[in-house]
Protein backbone atom coordinates (compact mmCIF):
# COMPACT_ATOMS: atom_id res chain seq x y z
CA UNK A 1 0.00 0.00 0.00
CA UNK A 2 3.28 2.34 0.61
CA UNK A 3 3.70 2.26 -3.22
CA UNK A 4 0.66 2.97 -4.23
CA UNK A 5 0.76 6.27 -5.79
CA UNK A 6 4.30 4.59 -7.83
CA UNK A 7 2.72 1.45 -9.30
CA UNK A 8 -0.40 0.53 -10.62
CA UNK A 9 -2.21 -2.18 -7.76
CA UNK A 10 -2.38 -4.99 -10.89
CA UNK A 11 1.84 -4.58 -11.57
CA UNK A 12 2.69 -5.27 -7.67
CA UNK A 13 0.33 -7.90 -8.14
CA UNK A 14 1.78 -9.72 -10.65
CA UNK A 15 5.16 -8.99 -9.10
CA UNK A 16 4.22 -10.77 -5.73
CA UNK A 17 2.44 -13.24 -7.62
CA UNK A 18 -1.49 -12.57 -6.66
CA UNK A 19 -4.23 -11.79 -7.95
CA UNK A 20 -5.76 -8.56 -7.68
CA UNK A 21 -9.07 -9.44 -6.78
CA UNK A 22 -7.43 -11.51 -4.00
CA UNK A 23 -6.01 -8.22 -3.19
CA UNK A 24 -9.25 -6.19 -3.50
CA UNK A 25 -10.96 -9.05 -1.35
CA UNK A 26 -8.27 -8.46 1.51
CA UNK A 27 -8.63 -4.76 1.26
CA UNK A 28 -11.70 -5.19 1.93
CA UNK A 29 -11.68 -7.47 4.84
CA UNK A 30 -8.63 -5.19 6.52
CA UNK A 31 -11.51 -2.17 7.01
CA UNK A 32 -14.13 -4.66 8.72
CA UNK A 33 -15.03 -7.63 10.20
CA UNK A 34 -16.42 -10.71 7.98
CA UNK A 35 -19.64 -11.96 8.01
CA UNK A 36 -18.29 -15.04 9.53
CA UNK A 37 -16.50 -12.64 12.33
CA UNK A 38 -19.40 -10.22 12.91
CA UNK A 39 -21.59 -13.65 13.15
CA UNK A 40 -18.85 -15.53 15.83
CA UNK A 41 -18.94 -11.77 17.60
CA UNK A 42 -23.12 -12.33 18.05
CA UNK A 43 -23.05 -15.99 19.12
CA UNK A 44 -20.02 -15.69 21.61
CA UNK A 45 -22.28 -12.62 22.95
CA UNK A 46 -25.50 -15.12 23.56
CA UNK A 47 -22.93 -18.01 24.49
CA UNK A 48 -21.67 -15.47 27.31
CA UNK A 49 -24.82 -14.62 28.14
CA UNK A 50 -25.68 -18.16 28.53
CA UNK A 51 -23.05 -19.05 30.82
CA UNK A 52 -23.43 -15.70 33.47
CA UNK A 53 -26.87 -16.80 33.79
CA UNK A 54 -25.99 -19.86 34.87
CA UNK A 55 -24.00 -18.42 37.06
CA UNK A 56 -21.28 -19.56 35.43
CA UNK A 57 -21.51 -23.28 35.48
CA UNK A 58 -23.12 -24.20 32.42
CA UNK A 59 -20.28 -25.93 30.19
CA UNK A 60 -20.28 -26.24 26.06
CA UNK A 61 -23.53 -29.31 26.51
CA UNK A 62 -26.03 -27.48 28.45
CA UNK A 63 -24.60 -24.01 26.68
CA UNK A 64 -25.89 -25.77 23.05
CA UNK A 65 -29.52 -27.12 24.51
CA UNK A 66 -29.63 -23.42 25.78
CA UNK A 67 -29.23 -22.26 22.43
CA UNK A 68 -31.45 -24.79 20.84
CA UNK A 69 -34.27 -23.94 22.44
CA UNK A 70 -33.55 -20.33 21.58
CA UNK A 71 -33.91 -21.49 18.11
CA UNK A 72 -30.42 -21.14 17.47
CA UNK A 73 -28.93 -24.16 15.47
CA UNK A 74 -25.18 -24.49 15.99
CA UNK A 75 -21.86 -27.33 15.19
CA UNK A 76 -20.69 -28.39 18.92
CA UNK A 77 -17.01 -27.58 17.54
CA UNK A 78 -18.39 -24.18 16.86
CA UNK A 79 -19.77 -23.62 20.63
CA UNK A 80 -16.85 -25.31 22.02
CA UNK A 81 -14.51 -23.12 19.88
CA UNK A 82 -16.14 -19.78 20.74
CA UNK A 83 -15.91 -20.87 24.74
CA UNK A 84 -12.34 -21.08 24.42
CA UNK A 85 -11.37 -18.27 23.04
CA UNK A 86 -13.46 -16.42 25.66
CA UNK A 87 -12.23 -18.39 28.31
CA UNK A 88 -15.30 -19.62 29.12
CA UNK A 89 -15.74 -23.20 31.03
CA UNK A 90 -18.77 -25.62 32.92
CA UNK A 91 -18.18 -26.12 36.99
CA UNK A 92 -16.11 -29.31 37.28
CA UNK A 93 -17.81 -31.47 40.08
CA UNK A 94 -15.86 -32.66 43.04
CA UNK A 95 -17.70 -34.86 45.87
CA UNK A 96 -18.45 -33.54 49.02
CA UNK A 97 -18.31 -36.65 51.87
CA UNK A 98 -20.75 -36.58 54.69
CA UNK A 99 -19.75 -39.63 57.26
CA UNK A 100 -22.84 -40.81 59.10
CA UNK A 101 -23.17 -43.12 62.24
CA UNK A 102 -25.13 -46.40 61.99
CA UNK A 103 -27.21 -47.22 65.16
CA UNK A 104 -26.22 -51.08 65.97
CA UNK A 105 -28.81 -51.20 68.03
CA UNK A 106 -31.62 -50.11 65.27
CA UNK A 107 -32.67 -52.30 62.84
CA UNK A 108 -32.36 -50.61 59.29
CA UNK A 109 -34.85 -51.81 56.47
CA UNK A 110 -33.78 -54.03 53.65
CA UNK A 111 -32.29 -52.53 50.32
CA UNK A 112 -34.95 -52.52 47.73
CA UNK A 113 -32.88 -50.20 45.48
CA UNK A 114 -30.22 -52.16 44.53
CA UNK A 115 -28.07 -49.54 42.82
CA UNK A 116 -30.97 -49.29 40.35
CA UNK A 117 -31.96 -45.56 40.27
CA UNK A 118 -34.55 -45.48 37.89
CA UNK A 119 -38.08 -44.29 37.92
CA UNK A 120 -41.07 -43.87 35.43
CA UNK A 121 -43.13 -41.29 36.96
CA UNK A 122 -42.77 -39.14 40.02
CA UNK A 123 -43.16 -40.21 43.44
CA UNK A 124 -42.24 -43.99 42.80
CA UNK A 125 -38.58 -43.58 43.95
CA UNK A 126 -36.87 -40.73 46.45
CA UNK A 127 -33.79 -40.39 47.53
CA UNK A 128 -32.33 -39.14 50.86
CA UNK A 129 -28.68 -37.41 52.50
CA UNK A 130 -27.12 -34.86 53.82
CA UNK A 131 -23.99 -32.36 53.57
CA UNK A 132 -22.77 -29.73 54.74
CA UNK A 133 -21.87 -26.07 54.42
CA UNK A 134 -18.89 -24.24 55.48
CA UNK A 135 -19.29 -20.70 57.06
CA UNK A 136 -17.85 -18.39 59.64
CA UNK A 137 -20.00 -19.35 61.87
CA UNK A 138 -19.42 -23.14 61.64
CA UNK A 139 -21.19 -25.51 59.41
CA UNK A 140 -24.62 -25.69 58.42
CA UNK A 141 -25.86 -28.99 57.70
CA UNK A 142 -28.19 -29.70 55.01
CA UNK A 143 -30.95 -32.72 54.33
CA UNK A 144 -32.80 -33.20 50.95
CA UNK A 145 -34.79 -35.57 49.18
CA UNK A 146 -34.57 -36.03 45.80
CA UNK A 147 -37.27 -37.50 43.43
CA UNK A 148 -35.36 -40.01 41.00
CA UNK A 149 -37.58 -39.61 38.38
CA UNK A 150 -37.30 -35.69 37.77
CA UNK A 151 -33.74 -35.47 39.80
CA UNK A 152 -36.43 -33.18 41.56
CA UNK A 153 -35.53 -31.62 45.23
CA UNK A 154 -38.71 -32.21 46.95
CA UNK A 155 -38.36 -31.67 50.24
CA UNK A 156 -34.79 -29.90 52.42
CA UNK A 157 -34.16 -28.72 55.15
CA UNK A 158 -31.43 -26.74 57.03
CA UNK A 159 -29.79 -26.87 60.41
CA UNK A 160 -26.73 -26.60 62.92
CA UNK A 161 -26.62 -29.72 64.09
CA UNK A 162 -27.14 -33.31 61.94
CA UNK A 163 -29.94 -34.30 64.62
CA UNK A 164 -32.97 -36.71 63.24
CA UNK A 165 -35.25 -33.04 63.55
CA UNK A 166 -32.97 -31.99 60.76
CA UNK A 167 -34.15 -35.08 58.26
CA UNK A 168 -37.84 -34.93 59.88
CA UNK A 169 -37.85 -31.85 58.56
CA UNK A 170 -36.77 -32.16 55.08
CA UNK A 171 -39.04 -35.51 55.24
CA UNK A 172 -42.41 -33.11 56.46
CA UNK A 173 -41.61 -30.70 53.38
CA UNK A 174 -41.76 -33.71 50.70
CA UNK A 175 -44.61 -35.08 51.91
CA UNK A 176 -46.35 -31.96 52.20
CA UNK A 177 -45.42 -31.11 48.29
CA UNK A 178 -46.06 -33.96 46.87
CA UNK A 179 -48.56 -36.53 48.66
CA UNK A 180 -46.99 -39.65 48.19
CA UNK A 181 -48.76 -43.37 47.83
CA UNK A 182 -46.31 -45.73 48.67
CA UNK A 183 -43.37 -44.04 47.29
CA UNK A 184 -40.20 -46.00 48.50
CA UNK A 185 -37.75 -43.57 50.23
CA UNK A 186 -33.92 -44.42 49.66
CA UNK A 187 -31.51 -43.31 52.00
CA UNK A 188 -28.19 -44.66 54.19
CA UNK A 189 -28.39 -46.22 57.56
CA UNK A 190 -27.34 -43.55 59.33
CA UNK A 191 -29.08 -42.84 62.82
CA UNK A 192 -31.29 -40.35 61.73
CA UNK A 193 -32.94 -42.33 59.11
CA UNK A 194 -33.17 -45.23 61.66
CA UNK A 195 -34.72 -43.36 64.23
CA UNK A 196 -38.14 -44.82 65.62
CA UNK A 197 -39.72 -41.32 64.53
CA UNK A 198 -38.37 -40.90 60.91
CA UNK A 199 -39.76 -44.64 61.00
CA UNK A 200 -43.05 -43.82 62.24
CA UNK A 201 -43.26 -40.42 60.21
CA UNK A 202 -43.28 -42.45 56.73
CA UNK A 203 -45.40 -45.29 58.12
CA UNK A 204 -48.14 -42.75 58.97
CA UNK A 205 -47.12 -41.45 55.04
CA UNK A 206 -47.32 -44.85 53.42
CA UNK A 207 -43.60 -44.67 52.58
CA UNK A 208 -41.82 -47.70 52.13
CA UNK A 209 -38.30 -47.39 53.76
CA UNK A 210 -35.22 -48.94 51.97
CA UNK A 211 -31.37 -48.08 53.42
CA UNK A 212 -28.27 -48.80 51.45
CA UNK A 213 -24.97 -49.39 53.28
CA UNK A 214 -23.23 -46.37 55.81
CA UNK A 215 -20.38 -44.85 53.96
CA UNK A 216 -21.16 -46.73 50.90
CA UNK A 217 -21.57 -43.89 48.13
CA UNK A 218 -22.63 -46.40 45.32
CA UNK A 219 -25.68 -47.98 47.15
CA UNK A 220 -27.12 -44.33 47.37
CA UNK A 221 -24.99 -42.91 44.52
CA UNK A 222 -27.93 -40.27 43.08
CA UNK A 223 -28.23 -38.47 46.42
CA UNK A 224 -24.21 -38.34 46.65
CA UNK A 225 -24.50 -36.91 42.86
CA UNK A 226 -26.88 -34.19 44.16
CA UNK A 227 -24.55 -33.47 46.73
CA UNK A 228 -21.44 -32.81 44.56
CA UNK A 229 -23.83 -30.84 41.70
CA UNK A 230 -24.15 -28.01 45.31
CA UNK A 231 -20.68 -28.51 46.02
CA UNK A 232 -19.57 -27.76 42.30
CA UNK A 233 -21.64 -24.93 41.83
CA UNK A 234 -22.84 -23.09 44.56
CA UNK A 235 -20.74 -23.78 47.60
CA UNK A 236 -16.99 -23.76 45.66
CA UNK A 237 -17.81 -20.43 44.41
CA UNK A 238 -19.05 -18.62 47.30
CA UNK A 239 -17.64 -18.41 50.78
CA UNK A 240 -20.95 -17.75 53.86
CA UNK A 241 -20.65 -15.23 56.98
CA UNK A 242 -22.81 -16.84 58.76
CA UNK A 243 -25.90 -19.30 58.56
CA UNK A 244 -28.12 -17.05 57.49
CA UNK A 245 -26.54 -16.34 54.94
CA UNK A 246 -25.70 -19.56 53.51
CA UNK A 247 -29.30 -20.60 53.90
CA UNK A 248 -30.90 -17.87 51.56
CA UNK A 249 -27.66 -18.96 49.15
CA UNK A 250 -29.26 -22.64 48.77
CA UNK A 251 -32.67 -21.06 48.77
CA UNK A 252 -32.00 -19.30 45.87
CA UNK A 253 -30.23 -22.25 44.36
CA UNK A 254 -32.19 -25.13 44.88
CA UNK A 255 -35.56 -23.13 44.59
CA UNK A 256 -34.76 -20.08 42.43
CA UNK A 257 -32.51 -22.02 39.78
CA UNK A 258 -32.05 -25.79 40.55
CA UNK A 259 -35.68 -26.87 40.51
CA UNK A 260 -36.87 -24.71 37.57
CA UNK A 261 -34.20 -23.61 35.31
CA UNK A 262 -30.74 -26.02 35.70
CA UNK A 263 -30.60 -28.15 32.74
CA UNK A 264 -29.42 -31.99 33.80
CA UNK A 265 -27.86 -34.35 30.65
CA UNK A 266 -30.22 -37.60 31.85
CA UNK A 267 -33.23 -35.97 31.08
CA UNK A 268 -32.37 -34.58 27.73
CA UNK A 269 -30.84 -30.98 29.30
CA UNK A 270 -34.65 -30.23 30.64
CA UNK A 271 -34.61 -28.48 33.83
CA UNK A 272 -36.50 -31.25 36.59
CA UNK A 273 -40.02 -29.01 36.50
CA UNK A 274 -39.90 -28.78 32.78
CA UNK A 275 -39.74 -32.67 32.52
CA UNK A 276 -42.39 -33.23 34.72
CA UNK A 277 -44.37 -30.75 33.30
CA UNK A 278 -43.21 -32.56 29.90
CA UNK A 279 -44.44 -36.16 31.40
CA UNK A 280 -47.79 -34.81 32.74
CA UNK A 281 -48.70 -33.88 29.37
CA UNK A 282 -47.76 -36.50 27.43
CA UNK A 283 -50.86 -39.13 26.75
CA UNK A 284 -51.44 -42.22 29.27
CA UNK A 285 -50.20 -45.62 28.08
Amino acid sequence: MAHQATYKVTLMCRVLAVSASGYYAWRLRSKSPSRRALADRKLGDQIEAIHNASHGTYGRPRVQAELRENGVLVADRRVARLMRERGIFGASRRARVVTTVQDNGATPAPDLVARNFTATAPNQLWVADMTYIPTWAGFLYLALILDVFSRKIVGWATGSSMHKELVLKALDKAIHKRRPKGVIHHSDRGTQYTSNDYKERCRDAGIVLSMGRVGNCFDNAMAESINATIECELLSRRRFRNHAEAELALFEFIEGWYNRHRRHSALGYLSPENYERQAAALPAT
